[in-house]
């Protein structure tokens, strides 16, 4: 038995906005430098990809990531400044909640003693 900690956010209306896949496609977009990479590597439609990025840029009031259309070199995407800094603060809350859980878990439903 185990106890899983999920973090959503969600914002004023109740709408999820972020949660693990958001964060997943912005490590995509950080690996790949590409949002439509980092879609396809999530087997996401890009429209899909670029909806959920509107939707969280929308509810946090700043943009997540920088998009260049195609040209000679190609389009790409990266993190905006204050993307990254939402993402580490994401994932240090929920790895915070993660081991807050744990330690509650245990205290609640602790591991019976195995027999040597």
């Amino acid at each position: 038995m185990k106890a899983v900690t999920k973090i959503t956010f969600l914002d004023e209306n109740g709408e999820k906005f972020f949660g693990e896949g958001p964060c997943r496609l912005l490590h995509g977009v950080e690996e790949t430098g590409s949002l439509r990479a980092a879609a396809n590597a999530m087997g996401m439609a890009y429209t899909k990809a670029l909806r959920i990025l509107k939707n969280a840029e929308n509810a946090l009031g700043f943009p997540l990531t920088e998009r260049s259309t195609g040209g000679k070199n190609g389009g790409g995407s990266t993190l905006t400044p204050q993307g990254k800094e939402w993402l580490g603060r994401y994932e240090a809350y929920r790895d915070a909640c993660v081991a807050a859980n744990r330690r509650l878990y245990l205290e609640f439903f602790p591991e019976p003693e195995r027999e040597p």
